[in-house]
């Protein structure tokens, strides 16, 4: 990450202009729920040829004193977002884990809204066993900087982003985390998904837990059109593991709605 996206959990800009060639095309990047939108800057830096949205998910970043209240309300925020600030109010839709569960609840509920979708880290079918036990017992230590930092290491978040990823961690309040991860945790295909019918790329890191590729079957029933692959080597937060391979792969589905050829079918 750069010197400007690690200076501080919050205040990270939403809107990022463009004069490149495709400044005319909006897309909207949806952090994952440790994080905040500071965790796309080297998509902002390296897609700078389009128009870019990073909003803040309430509860997160800029709005860690906010409530985090639903999957749907979230998805309606972000809706609203895109109508007032996409080029033509539509946008291509990127999300990472929380933002994956997030940008389905919006191709279900807002497709209005939305060019096309990618979606990575994405456990659609909930969190169960053992995988939910641990994580139910983590919010008992939410508020313990070592925990973050161990967290930081099992993404395989390169050493840069570490610092910044648990001073955010820490601004999250307990009771936000509780009602997302519960949310998240139980799961379940979004009413109305299989009415979408844009564009839609699900990606698996390779390294990742299985939830992620067991969801692609459930996936494929509600959007039979969608495309499911697996991104070799990589773990959860792959767009700061390999920066490029990822920019690449956005840019590859935004321009032509084709999966980078890198990507392993599922």
């Amino acid at each position: 990450m750069t010197a400007h996206a690690s200076a501080r959990p919050g205040g990270y800009p939403v809107e990022h202009p463009s004069s490149g060639a495709h400044a005319g095309t909006t897309i909207v990047f949806l952090h994952g729920g440790n994080v905040a939108n500071w965790m796309w800057d080297p998509q902002v830096t390296g897609l700078a040829d389009f128009h870019i949205l990073t909003p803040h998910l309430p509860g997160f970043g800029d709005r860690a004193h906010e409530r985090w209240d639903s999957l749907a309300a979230t998805a309606a925020d972000v809706a609203r977002t895109i109508a007032a600030h996409a080029r033509g109010g539509r946008a291509h839709v990127v999300g990472l884990s929380l933002g994956g569960v997030v940008a389905t609840r919006l191709l279900a509920e807002h497709p209005e809204v939305v060019e096309s979708g990618l979606i990575s880290g994405v456990p659609l079918t909930g969190v169960h066993g053992g995988t939910r036990r641990l994580g139910n017992a983590q919010l008992n230590l939410w508020d313990k900087r070592w925990f973050w930092h161990a967290q930081s290491r099992a993404f395989g978040l390169p050493e840069d982003s570490r610092s910044l990823f648990v001073d955010h961690g820490l601004t999250v309040t307990k009771d936000n985390a509780v009602r997302m991860m519960r949310e998240v945790f139980d799961g379940g295909t979004p009413a109305g998904l299989g009415a979408y019918r844009g564009p839609l790329l699900a990606v698996a890191g390779g390294k990742e837990p299985a939830s992620v590729r067991r969801s692609f079957p459930d996936l494929l029933r509600a959007v039979p059109h969608a495309l499911c692959r697996i991104a070799p080597a990589m773990h959860h937060a792959w767009n700061v593991e390999d920066v490029g391979l990822f920019n690449d792969v956005v840019r590859h589905w935004v321009r032509d709605a084709v999966p980078d050829p890198r990507l392993r079918p599922a």
